[in-house]
């Protein structure tokens, strides 16, 4: 058995930078080649986390590279320090696939029933490095949220149980869901987590409902330590899965066993969902998650830019944060593709690159394109408001009438979709914003007055600065 020489290793993550930028992270600096033998490459993580993501995501790009180093016909194998050890320890083959839950990710290996083995490691969630507590960016949009999930990752199945995060797309909820995993993981690898989105949950449901396997799905998701699921709002109007997942709460809740869930709205506001549903998921903690400010979204763009190793002017971290208010995910993509930009063109991070990126995607504002960020200004200076409020489960006229104005000078002056606009004001659904639209129609038409305020506010929002 042979290892990497550091040459070969160096042209290695140089061909990956080069080729595979949008995959780089610091933390590859932590990979270890460790063995090398019959055309295989072993290469060592520092957790368990990062074995089974590379191994998952990343496979094709490390194998083109290890060819490329090498000039041979190698394959890569992604192991971690406890699997190494594990292996040698038994002189067996680590366990990874075939019928076994990866270590590391979702606790210990452990043999799963026939019918389900082979559907395991696609319906489970791959955990992702980068969602960890240490990446996640802490503000005023998400504060209470951030505090409950690292309460719940220290004490699981005792604080918050459960656990409900909502808010709008991009806005860290799937983050901080990982981030719980990862750090209850780190502290005790043997904890048996199942991390699944709502869909797939119910994809087995029916799949082991129609060939009769519905014990082994009980086994799958009643005896585990903690129950993970993503966008439980699609249980909408799906009245099986709904009464499958409330026997499955209880099983769980009875026995102390974490439960986190994540959705685009509270549980009061998913339509079509059961009381005894709405009942249970309100007996923890509720936490929703907003927009960034603009303070948050420099800070979100500064660690983005750091995971990936670059190094990006304030300035530029200022312009980009100011030109995108949406959210995390959009950040993140203009960060991604800022440095992608610099590595092609051989060129440092600056502003003017930063203009030139940005300025066919997020065009600069004029006289017709009007900026959410004005149109709340124009609205909560003249109604005597404030953002929290409109963002707000508050349901008073005195909220919801600007709240109502707002939603109808965004969807006539902006290109955000019915779902971005409701998400951004609480999280709330297309149905509500189309009524809020409705509404103040309808206003207009029968209230010659108010349909004069609303035309003033109009008109000020699309004056030039």
């Amino acid at each position: 058995m042979t290892r990497l020489d550091s040459a070969q290793w160096q042209r290695l993550m140089d061909y990956l930078r080069d080729h595979h930028a949008g995959i780089c992270r610091q933390w590859f600096e932590e990979l270890e080649p460790v063995a090398m033998d019959s055309g295989l490459l072993e290469i060592q993580t520092s957790t368990n986390v990062q074995q089974n993501y590379l191994q998952n995501k990343c496979l094709e790009p490390f194998n083109e590279a290890a060819q490329h180093a090498t000039g041979a016909l190698i394959a890569v194998r992604f192991v971690s320090e406890t699997t190494r050890a594990r292996t040698a320890d038994t002189k067996q083959p680590a366990l990874v696939g075939e019928g076994v839950a990866p270590s590391g990710s979702f606790g210990v290996p452990r043999p799963l029933p026939d019918h389900l083995a082979g559907s395991y490691d696609a319906d489970q969630m791959v955990l992702s490095p980068d969602y960890s507590f240490d990446n996640f960016i802490s503000g005023p949009n998400n504060r209470l949220a951030y505090a409950a999930a690292v309460a719940v990752a220290d004490q699981p199945g005792v604080a918050y149980n459960p656990l409900f995060i909502h808010g709008g797309v991009g806005l860290g909820k799937t983050h901080l869901l990982q981030a719980i995993c990862q750090k209850i993981l780190n502290a005790n690898p043997d904890h048996h987590i199942l991390y699944v989105s709502c869909d797939a949950f119910m994809n087995q449901f029916f799949e082991c409902v129609r060939s009769g396997q519905m014990s082994e799905f009980h086994q799958r998701y009643r005896h585990v330590d903690m129950l993970v699921i993503d966008d439980i709002h699609f249980l909408a109007d799906k009245e099986r899965s709904q009464e499958e997942f409330f026997h499955t709460f209880n099983e769980l809740y009875q026995h102390n066993k974490q439960i986190v869930l994540s959705s685009d709205a509270a549980p009061n506001e998913i339509p079509k969902l059961e009381e005894r549903l709405i009942s249970r998921f309100n007996w923890g903690l509720v936490a929703q998650v907003g927009r960034p400010c603009f303070e948050t979204r420099i800070a979100i763009l500064k660690a983005k830019a750091e995971l990936r190793g670059a190094e990006v002017p304030h300035e530029v971290l200022e312009f980009i944060a100011s030109r995108i208010d949406s959210n995390a995910r959009e950040l993140e993509g203009a960060m991604t593709n800022l440095i992608g930009h610099a590595k092609l063109q051989g060129q440092a991070i600056d502003l003017g690159l930063a203009r030139e990126m940005l300025g066919a995607e997020v065009p600069t504002p004029r006289n017709n394109q009007v900026t959410l960020q004005a149109i709340i200004d124009a609205v909560t200076a003249f109604y005597n408001v404030k953002l929290q409020d409109l963002q707000s489960r508050r349901r008073h006229k005195s909220i919801t009438e600007p709240r109502q104005v707002c939603m109808w000078l965004a969807r006539k002056n902006t290109r955000f979709s019915l779902e971005e606009i409701g998400g951004y004001f609480g999280g709330r659904d297309h149905t509500t914003v189309m009524h809020s639209i409705k509404t103040v129609d309808e206003r207009c038409e029968k209230n010659p007055t108010y349909a004069a305020q609303v035309s003033q506010l109009n008109s000020q929002i699309q004056q030039p600065e």
